[in-house]
């Protein structure tokens, strides 16, 4: 196969290497720069990138910081949601992951744009919504639509040890409400947690805010300190490392990435003047209350999926590891994960089962369906 730019990429490359419910051996179609396609087995595929040596660090230390190096400095200390050096009393405490409602009716989400880590998940009807995980609330006064739990969403607060705020559950999530420290705008905190708007309709009308937030957390005896076994959750790199794909195997150019997801059919396109990638949904740009949604690290996490006896809500296995993609800076890589224990942290590794690093910032994690995963698409530039 003839040594070219790549133009795009379909799928999952790399997948024998991959964990199961990945396809061992995957198909996929190249289209080169001269506009030819072949087609090759995933063993036979050898890709070619321009690579940036990283930043020499010392040689005697990880290139990302240890749980003991997060110490406070001057009033600062590392986020475990950006680690990036962030104000002691917000990243010292939990953070809230606030479940959002991504209907048009509901658009723009407030206070997305503070969330350190937002996931992304479908639910029912081809719909998705997003649990925001956000340490820089107290000055928010207003933050959502708020909406319901459905489980999955349990698992993924309790792997930042977050305080879940939503608005009622499915029937199926309600037991697993028991696992997370949570605020119910169906229960008796409701009126003191959430309001709702005169601008939107019902469902989409129904808010929180700092203050609010903060008001229930103290009327329910929630602790504000992260557990003791708690270490945080992702590796980031030291300051002055970059360039964190150069050298993996499987390395691809990452321009636009495309979660596949049918009905808002987001996007991330990538801007090397500041290093983010810039989200698209609905034919346009992802505002926020506060602008432009961006990130700088994307998680395309498949999951195997059901149904829910003959319900159209969603049962999405957190706990089966699988394949994935790692994007960021201009890159991509594949990548499996697996999750510790039943309420552990999910880990992510590269095709040589080294755990991935993420650059200091904002990640955005797209849990797709593993089924789904060949409408995954990765495209460098043209």
């Amino acid at each position: 196969m003839r040594k070219a730019g790549w133009k795009r990429i379909t799928g999952i490359l790399f997948a024998a290497a991959l964990l199961s419910g990945c396809a061992k051996q995957t198909y996929v179609e190249v289209t080169i720069a001269e506009e030819t396609t072949v087609a090759a087995t995933s063993a036979e595929i050898h890709i070619e990138t321009a690579t940036t040596e990283a930043e020499k660090v010392d040689p005697d230390q990880p290139p990302y910081y240890l749980p003991e190096e997060r110490v406070e400095e001057n009033g600062l200390i590392r986020s475990y949601l950006t680690g990036e050096m962030t104000d002691a009393a917000k990243a010292n405490r939990r953070p809230i992951a606030v479940m959002m409602s991504n209907d048009k009716q509901a658009l723009p989400q407030y206070g997305i744009n503070r969330a350190g880590v937002v996931y992304e998940a479908p639910v029912e009807g081809d719909m998705n919504r997003y649990m925001s995980i956000i340490e820089d609330f107290d000055d928010l006064e207003r933050i959502g639509s708020v909406r319901s739990c459905r489980t999955y969403y349990t698992y993924f607060a309790r792997e930042f040890d977050a305080i879940y705020a939503h608005y009622g559950q499915s029937t199926f999530a309600k037991p697993y409400l028991n696992n997370v420290d949570n605020i119910n705008g169906l229960e008796g905190i409701g009126t003191v947690a959430y309001y709702r708007s005169s601008d939107r309709k019902q469902p989409h009308n129904a808010y929180t805010s700092g203050p609010r937030l903060q008001q229930s957390i103290e009327k329910l005896g929630y602790s504000q300190v992260f557990d003791t076994s708690y270490q945080g959750h992702y590796l980031f790199a030291r300051d002055g490392v970059t360039d964190l794909l150069a050298d993996r195997p499987g390395v691809m150019a990452a321009d636009t990435v495309k979660p596949g997801y049918t009905m808002n059919k987001a996007y991330f396109q990538y801007d090397p003047q500041d290093g983010l990638y810039h989200r698209y949904q609905y034919g346009g740009v992802h505002q926020g209350n506060e602008g432009p949604i961006t990130v700088k690290n994307v998680i395309f996490q498949c999951c195997q999926m059901g149904h829910y006896a003959t319900t159209e809500y969603l049962n999405i296995n957190v706990h089966a590891a699988e394949c994935g993609f790692f994007i960021t800076g201009g890159q991509a890589i594949p990548i499996s994960w697996e999750k510790d224990g039943e309420f552990g942290v999910t880990h992510y590794y590269d095709l040589e089962h080294n755990e991935i690093v993420l650059n200091q910032g904002k990640t955005w994690v797209c849990i797709i369906p593993t089924r789904d995963f060949d409408k995954i698409e990765i495209t460098g530039k043209e």
